[in-house]
């Protein structure tokens, strides 16, 4: 079997494309793995294929880098609209990761009014690889009616629902043809000394020489070969299944692709089903997979094909498969029979830019919650578990709001947990202000031995970042050595919580004297001394609120970086600056500090500035001081909740 993936930005017709594709001989079988991928196999020609179509949107490129890694060529399915390109910008930069043979569709040619050429060098400012239009269309009254192959050099006219007509080229479109052929060759001309001699001595190259070397080239990665037509109406669909067809490899390219030439099989998807447990879909890279097989170091549980039913004999290479009750197999590996290997980076998806506290609403399912979060964590690539790390409440990090759609949904169906979910606060801390020198004297009489430590400290801020200090120049054994940690500990303890109710940092403990007793004094007295003492002179040294500050990148098209400065100034940040990416063509890195608690906010807005297409990475940079009427409302909502 022979595999693509399909990719391409919300209501390009992927769906329908693949549909078109599937049916080209009558008839193809759809399965729906979830809500962000569909699978359809069909036969054409007598040949196996299989279609991963990958639903639109950045918080499904995770799944979209699995398929790719297990793929041995992509379609990418656009709109004919120069000015919707920067939507396919994040699908052109993961192929080219990727070096998966890409073919470019040009979707819903009825309804084209820009032209071709257009489209096609609005997507070329996301691609390294040049974009090389392999037809140019027709048009009657404005309207596209058909396509012009120009390596074979004929007119094809478009009928709804059936095959095209072979047509003469019309003569007012002959001097075009002839400009868009010769771009083609020259671009050919560049990986072949053959051809490039061809047309210095103004030879014409034989069609079937062309159609090989761009199926050599096509199979090396060398270009993006343009095609167009209607999905819906079946138009140009057959020229597409035909090249990929005779251009596209098979299973044997993608373990070396992937730098493991050692990999038998390779993790696509993975779901935990309520009552079957976790399946796995698997492609066998080099043949052999059998049921009782050992993958990745253990013996498979179960292996069914696509329609649910045990394989019954070994699969050949390039087959799919699914692995049922395999705990120990996953998505987004590799595998040998004894061994799990990580595939590339770029297959993994975006940062989980997205936080989110869940809390499960019925106090009964708090047992099981993590155990089925932790589950689905290990099926789905864009979701990391973690916790808050001031109220201990779990966090899910996420791709978005669809993304976490998805996850509640899945909580519910498969795990009968019904959650409720609220945004992460900022980490708040605090520090003083002012130094307070402190004379304090714990003293407690109860019968038998009492407790007794007297100390004399100075509590002074450290310059930010520097953390916690704790010194002592106590003189004459005024406090015993042995009791000096004890009060370290105690000063310690009283930083856990200030009193505008914050972690205390930044600040040095000094003890300067004090004063102990023969029987009364003892490790817990002066521990109890530095605990109250420090608690006291916390409140006395002018409190302040401390905000986190996170350096953040985002990741975004260039046309929408100017956009992202007014953003990061309406959310109280500082622009660090933008440059261009050193690697993926047409993108920035946008650079600036931010509030913490304004991620929330970066992340909604900046779905509508750059039309999903950007992400953020971060990472806490420094704490900063906090005043006016936004620290009295967090003081007083922290002050409510501790109540």
């Amino acid at each position: 079997m022979r595999c693509f993936t399909v990719l391409g930005p919300s209501q390009s017709g992927k769906t329908t494309l693949v549909r078109a594709l599937g049916e080209l001989e009558g008839g193809s079988n759809e399965t729906a793995f979830s809500d962000r991928m569909n699978l359809r196999t069909f036969t054409y020609l007598g040949e196996s294929w299989g279609a991963l179509e990958v639903v639109g949107g950045t918080d499904n490129l995770g799944a979209a880098g699995q398929a790719l890694a297990a793929s041995d060529s992509v379609v990418l399915c656009v709109a004919p609209d120069p000015d919707s390109a920067s939507q396919a910008a994040p699908y052109l930069r993961l192929i080219e990761e990727s070096e998966v043979p890409c073919y470019l569709f040009i979707n819903r040619m009825d309804t084209a009014e820009a032209r071709v050429r257009d489209t096609v060098a609005a997507l070329q400012t996301y691609s390294s690889h040049p974009i090389v239009l392999r037809q140019i269309p027709m048009r009657e009254d404005g309207q596209v009616i058909g396509s012009v192959d120009l390596i074979s050099e004929r007119a094809w006219e478009y009928q709804e629902g059936q095959p095209s007509n072979l047509i003469e080229i019309p003569d007012t479109l002959k001097d075009s043809e002839q400009e868009a052929r010769t771009e083609l060759l020259e671009h050919l001309a560049d990986f072949d000394d053959d051809l490039l001699e061809q047309l210095i001595e103004d030879k014409i190259p034989a069609p079937e020489s062309v159609f090989a070397l761009v199926s050599q080239m096509h199979q090396q990665n060398a270009f993006t070969a343009a095609y167009m037509g209607s999905a819906e109406l079946g138009n140009g669909v057959f020229r597409l299944m035909k090249s990929l067809r005779h251009e596209s490899s098979g299973a044997d390219n993608v373990p070396e692709r992937n730098g493991q030439g050692a990999a038998t099989a390779i993790g696509i998807y993975a779901d935990n089903k309520k009552h079957v447990g976790k399946s796995i879909l698997l492609r066998d890279l080099k043949g052999g997979l059998a049921q009782g097989g050992t993958l990745g170091g253990e013996t498979i549980g179960a292996l069914n094909g696509l329609d649910g039913k045990p394989v019954s004999s070994a699969l050949d290479a390039g087959d799919l498969a699914i692995a049922v009750k395999s705990d120990h197999l996953n998505s987004g590996k590799a595998f040998t029979a004894k061994e799990v290997l990580d595939l590339p980076e770029w297959s993994g998806g975006l940062p989980a830019g997205f936080h989110r506290i869940l809390t499960p609403v019925n106090d009964r399912d708090d047992a099981r919650f993590s155990g089925a979060l932790s589950k689905y964590e290990a099926t789905d690539p864009g979701l990391s578990i973690g916790h808050d790390e001031d109220s201990g409440h779990i966090v899910a990090h996420l791709q978005g709001p669809m993304h976490l759609r998805r996850l509640k949904d899945k909580l519910a169906e498969d795990f009968d947990i019904e959650i409720t979910d609220g945004p992460v606060g900022g980490s708040y801390r605090e520090t003083i202000s002012r130094t307070v020198e402190k004379h304090y004297r714990h003293r407690k009489q109860s019968g038998g031995a009492g407790q007794f430590a007297d100390i004399v400290f100075t509590l002074k801020p450290q310059p930010r970042g520097e953390g916690y200090a704790f010194n002592e120049v106590v003189k004459g054994g005024a406090v015993p050595k042995n009791y000096i940690p004890s009060v370290n500990s105690g000063a310690q303890e009283a930083l856990a919580k200030g009193p505008l109710g914050f972690r205390v940092v930044d600040v040095a403990v000094t003890l300067t004297d004090g004063k102990h007793h023969s029987v009364d004094s003892s490790d817990f007295a002066f521990k109890t001394a530095g605990l109250s003492g420090v608690r006291e002179a916390l409140k006395e040294a002018r409190p302040v609120l401390l905000q986190p500050i996170d350096q953040v990148e985002i990741h975004v098209p260039s046309i929408y970086s100017g956009q992202l400065v007014a953003l990061i100034s309406s959310l109280k940040g500082q622009v660090l600056g933008f440059d261009p990416h050193p690697v993926a063509k047409g993108w920035d890195i946008f650079r600036a500090l931010l509030p913490s608690p304004a991620h929330e906010e970066l992340f909604q807005s900046l779905g509508g500035i750059a039309h999903g297409t950007a992400w953020v990475e971060s990472h806490f940079d420094h704490y900063e001081e906090m005043h006016g009427a936004e620290a009295d409302k967090i003081r007083a909502d922290r002050a409510a909740a501790m109540a």
